[in-house]
């Protein structure tokens, strides 16, 4: 595999797990899950898993659906509190496909992400400051990755079934499952033997910037462990809990390869249903073959690698494709002179780029975590301490204006 090769480049934190019919082919731990009390991670740490959270979200819906507490097609507004008001035309087969039209708001302008979800919960609030707004686009018109969907879908569960979410979804996938080691992170609540998230600051390891996990519930906030995320592999592979009419909607396939909470691909002659992850030192990744039988499962609590790329790696060993090894980008010698030009803000407390020392940082949250980058070439730029697929683009206008991100620069350092 190409996990080993990955480990000589990267400073992994994390688990790799690959099984196919049964039999584990690949499994192993890296790094840390708490560098505090030098605790090793190990193949039955409990990680949290960011988004591969939508599926079951989207799978207690079906449940509900299936036993006719809702229908899909109907408008979301009937399965909502009253003081929950959205577009009738929003169905929850739209919110399930993200073609919803709600306006996404983890955008790098709006003070959601790194700001509002640092402060305390009020579901009243976040619905009537971040949710209830002009959709952005027609409902069932276009797909567009939006967390909302699911903080939506979550709140529906609750409504609908009369219990909280992070309960709806132990009492109704994770107990019948057997997935004991699989929970609802509440941000308060202690999980044993679950893996912290870390960063990197100026190159050095820190604790992952905080926010408030209860505003990520629907969309994310599950902790599981491989043992868990190979049982929630087989009830989708053996078709567990739904009838055979639910289970065909939920695999079904919607705009951009979506279907509800995973994503569809045929390739290698077979169809791939995967899902990722990635938060602030979360990268998660799982990618299932029900007709091969092969279950991948990467979990990591620091951002050192692209999931993606392993997962795929790992697919493409086991379809017989080569794989080419895994490198670094190779830098371009650049005097500071040179470097100083890229530096500047380009949106105030959220975007800066800093030379500091002889060497480029993004710097993020209003000045509290530093990325150091590096030049790969003109206006390229890489991670130093992350396999980065895509380079950032710091380049000039037309107007010979620096931009990064789309956005201007505001000022010089």
């Amino acid at each position: 595999m190409s996990a080993p090769f990955l480990m000589e480049l990267w400073d992994v934190y994390g688990v790799v797990q690959v099984i196919r019919k049964g039999e584990v082919l690949f499994e192993n731990a890296y790094g840390y899950a708490s560098i505090e009390f030098g605790i090793q991670n190990d193949i039955h740490s409990r990680f949290s898993i960011a988004s591969i959270s939508k599926q079951f979200t989207a799978f207690a819906i079906m449940l509900l659906h299936d036993r006719n507490m809702l229908d899909i097609d109907a408008s979301a507004q009937l399965y909502l509190p009253a003081d929950m008001k959205l577009d009738e035309s929003i169905t929850v087969h739209y919110l399930l496909s993200h073609t919803s039209g709600l306006t996404n708001f983890y955008r790098f302008e709006d003070d959601f992400f790194a700001g509002y979800n640092r402060l305390d919960y009020s579901r009243s609030e976040f619905f009537r400051r971040y949710i209830d707004r002009k959709p952005a686009n027609p409902p069932g018109t276009a797909y567009d990755y939006n967390n909302a969907n699911y903080n939506v879908l979550a709140w529906i569960i609750e409504h609908v079934s009369g219990e909280r979410y992070e309960d709806y979804i132990r009492n109704h996938i994770f107990l019948p499952l057997g997935m004991v080691n699989s929970d609802v992170d509440d941000g308060c609540k202690p999980i044993r033997n679950r893996s912290s998230n870390y960063s990197r600051d100026f190159g050095t390891t820190v604790k992952s910037p905080y926010h408030n996990e209860k505003f990520s519930v629907g969309a994310g906030a599950v902790v599981s462990n491989c043992a868990d995320l190979y049982k929630w592999y087989r009830c989708l592979r053996d078709r567990l809990m739904l009838s055979p009419m639910t289970y065909t909607r939920f695999f079904q396939e919607n705009q951009n390869r979506y279907c509800y909470g995973l994503e569809h691909h045929h390739i290698y002659g077979t169809d791939r249903y995967s899902h990722g992850g990635d938060h602030l030192g979360i990268s998660a990744y799982m990618q299932n073959y029900f007709d091969e039988d092969i279950c991948i499962i990467i979990l990591s609590n620091n951002e050192s690698i692209n999931q993606y790329r392993l997962g795929n790696a790992i697919s493409d060993i086991l379809h017989d494709v080569d794989v080419k090894a895994p490198a670094r980008y190779e830098e371009l010698p650049m005097d500071e002179s040179e470097l100083r030009e890229y530096c500047g803000t380009y949106l105030r407390d959220k975007i800066q780029i800093e030379l500091i020392n002889g060497k480029l940082y993004f710097t993020r949250f209003s000045g509290n975590l530093h990325i150091e980058i590096y030049p790969i070439g003109e206006g390229r730029f890489a991670r130093r301490f992350s396999d980065q697929i895509e380079p950032y683009i710091i380049a000039r206008s037309e107007d010979g204006k620096m931009t990064f991100f789309g956005f201007v620069k505001e000022e010089a350092c």
